[in-house]
């Protein structure tokens, strides 16, 4: 009895271990060859434990039970009437040697396909089969359980499970290799208290980075090192039939069905560019069950699909999204960070599905631009003479935002016209490019998108050109929308900070995306939102920020959260948990007991703390009414009347000479109370996030 609860510890621990690779291809494809093989393994060393004369055979007699009820429940197309045939035998093989690759290849969840998880029971069944042999070799269950921590750690390799995700695979684990402990007769106090000690930091420190993430990067995962190969293909640049595509504009190329009107389609992102040509970078995945939203875009989305046939559509691209999420009808590769499809063959018709940032005009209009976003600063080539000066004269020597990026495009819009008729100009390298910026000042979107994109990298905003399709603007008697040579267009995006890519139109059609309705008509709304130039905030607003900084840091600047990290590992979780907390209260009553208006200063930086510890979108030189605008799509209304009624505070203590008023003081911190009360309806969630994050300690 007591052999079997060790064996059954050992092999329900490599099946726990197993089961951890669930975020590379979901619990429902592995739990069944899983729990299978594990239940087939424990079932054949139960039989040998009561026949000595079969134990020299137990490795094998496991291995094949393990076999067989792995074909039978992964590979059972493969057989004929449950018998492996040939093709099952080098699924097998293909499993043990490509699969593994495979799955690093593709988007995770990946596709539920044997030839990709295969390698996940193939090594659980040799941690059983490793573990059973060292249990009764070695009568030591700690020794046995080693197999499966292999197992355990390679799917940490694979994808590192997060936070809450990775509190009960702990206990799992943990749950097993105590079954396994527990008969033996070897188990001791110390171990006792080591395996608890073990457990009680495993999960404290899963549940810690469920709230927090103190490093803010993603865990190394194999996947990192890894891409599809792309058989090499010999196409032109779309950018560079676009001219041809113009000559013929009656030609047929894809027709699409959607329940909701589409503004544009992309074909290929072209992000990487050398004063010549403009190409394609990032690495391309085999696309998987479905992609979450990037880590750009963190506004809330809604999921928008459409059904299309490319009957008439040469190339290796298919028309795509900036944020597909699946793809049904055809197995394309994908550059998830710029959404490219390219296909295997030529797929008559897929039904696409793509994630739509939900914002409103007002908060685009206002948002800082995304720096971080990959693709958004490339290399421009030898700028030409006479170029950078054109881009300082363009955005007003503006610091980038996306309100720049809008001036970028009005810029054109008024300066430039598109070009008609059999002579458009053809080129995007810099002698085109310069040739139409400085000399001619008419082209076709071609020289349009690539000059924006030049000219927004060298005034700091994260920029790509995109290749495509305008989509059009009614469908025919059957529903079907039909587009054409005709609809051709290139275009730059703009990185924007939590919406992510955002389209542009620096031909000055835009008119056109307001049918669209979804992020083409919010950007074309922020668009008639644009200030005159004169009325846009002068280049000096980089002095004011730090003015502003200055200010804040007098009022009471907080303790620099790499503090923190100078403590002992074991005890950073408990520093964190009472220390943090314990800063920000001390820093808030610093603040309060400022003298005059610092009051009202130490307030207001109060707030702004506040606020972007619950993430706000806090930018550099906003005013106390903007962060009341940002606020209302975090909070509740009471929260944003608070920081609203802070602002007369502000105001008041800026400009009607007050200096040493209490009255002023208990007003802004009045209204500070209420922002705080507005706060704690949040969820728990987002309250103890924003309570233990450090980085709030640094204004």
């Amino acid at each position: 009895m007591k052999s079997s609860v060790e064996t059954a510890g050992v092999l329900l621990a490599g099946a726990v271990a197993g089961l951890l690779f669930t975020p590379v291809f979901g619990l429902v494809t592995l739990l069944v060859p899983i729990l299978v093989l594990t239940l087939l393994a424990f079932g054949v060393a139960e039989l040998v434990a009561r026949k000595p004369s079969l134990v020299p055979w137990r490795p094998l007699l496991v291995t094949l039970a393990g076999l067989l009820g792995l074909v039978e429940a992964a590979l059972f197309p493969t057989t004929a009437a449950g018998l492996p045939t040939g093709e099952t035998f080098g699924a097998l093989s293909a499993g043990l040697t490509e699969s593994w690759r495979l799955a690093l290849q593709s988007t995770w969840p990946a596709r539920p396909d044997a030839q990709l998880f295969l390698f996940v029971p193939l090594a659980v069944l040799a941690a059983a089969v490793l573990g059973i042999e060292l249990l009764h070799r070695t009568r030591k269950p700690l020794l046995a359980l080693l197999p499966s921590l292999a197992v355990l750690c390679l799917s940490q390799f694979y994808s590192a499970m997060p936070g809450t995700s990775a509190v009960p695979g702990a206990l799992g684990y943990a749950a097993a290799a105590a079954i396994a402990l527990a008969a033996s007769a070897r188990w001791s106090k110390a171990a006792v208290a080591a395996v608890v000690a073990l457990v009680v930091v495993a999960v404290g420190g899963a549940t810690a980075a469920a709230l927090f993430d103190p490093v803010g990067k993603p865990a190394y995962s194999l996947k990192q090192d890894e891409s599809a190969p792309i058989p090499p293909a010999r196409v032109a640049s779309p950018l560079a039939e676009i001219g041809a595509r113009l000559g013929e504009p009656e030609v047929p190329l894809f027709r699409y069905t959607a329940p909701a009107p589409v503004d544009r389609w992309s074909l290929v992102v072209l992000d990487s560019f050398d004063g010549v040509n403009w190409k394609p970078d990032g690495e391309f995945r085999r696309l998987g069950v479905e992609i979450p939203p990037g880590p750009g875009l963190t506004a809330p989305v809604t999921r928008r699909e459409a059904a299309v046939n490319t009957n008439g559509l040469d190339g290796p691209w298919l028309p795509s999204q900036a944020w597909p999420a699946s793809v049904t009808g055809a197995e394309p590769f994908v550059e998830e960070g710029r959404g490219t499809l390219l296909g295997q063959g030529t797929p008559v018709g897929y039904q696409l599905s793509w994630w739509e940032p939900q914002v409103d005009a007002k908060l685009l209009e206002a948002a800082p631009v995304d720096a971080d976003a990959p693709g958004g600063f490339g290399e421009v080539g030898i700028i030409p003479p006479g170029i950078g000066e054109l881009a300082d004269q363009a955005t007003g020597g503006q610091r980038p935002s996306f309100q720049t990026a809008m001036q970028l495009e009005r810029f054109f819009s008024q300066n430039y016209r598109e070009a008609r008729g059999p002579d458009r100009p053809t080129g995007h390298g810099w002698p085109q490019l310069r040739h139409f910026l400085l000399e001619s000042k008419q082209g076709t979107s071609e020289q349009f998108a690539a000059a924006y994109v030049a000219l927004a990298r060298i005034e700091g905003i994260p920029a790509r050109l995109v290749v495509g399709f305008q989509a059009p603007p009614l469908p025919g008697p059957d529903g079907v929308f039909q587009v054409r040579n005709a609809d051709v267009l290139a275009w730059p995006e703009v990185a924007v900070e939590g919406v992510g890519w955002v389209a542009l139109d620096p031909t000055g059609n835009a008119a056109k995306s307001r049918a669209a309705g979804g992020l083409g008509e919010v950007t074309a709304q922020a668009r008639d939102r644009l200030p005159p130039p004169e009325a846009l905030e002068g280049p000096g607003s980089d002095d004011e920020e730090a003015a502003a900084g200055e200010e804040a840091a007098e009022a009471g600047g907080g303790a620099p959260s790499f503090v923190l990290l100078l403590v002992p590992v074991l005890l950073v979780p408990l520093v964190w948990l009472a220390g943090v907390p314990l800063l920000k209260r001390l820093r808030r009553r610093r603040r309060r007991r400022a003298p005059g208006t610092g009051a009202v200063a130490g307030a207001w930086a109060e707030v702004r703390d506040r606020l972007r510890a619950h993430r706000v979108p806090v930018r550099p030189g906003m005013t106390v009414r903007e962060l009341a605008d940002a606020t209302a799509g975090v909070a509740d209304q009471s929260t944003v009347d608070g920081v609203r009624a802070l602002a007369g505070a502000v105001d008041t203590a800026l400009w009607s000479g007050s200096r040493t008023g209490p009255d002023l003081a208990e007003w802004a911190w009045k209204a500070e109370e209420s922002v705080r009360k507005g706060l704690s309806r949040r969820p728990l969630r987002a309250r103890l996030r924003a309570a233990l994050d450090p980085r709030g300690l640094r204004s």
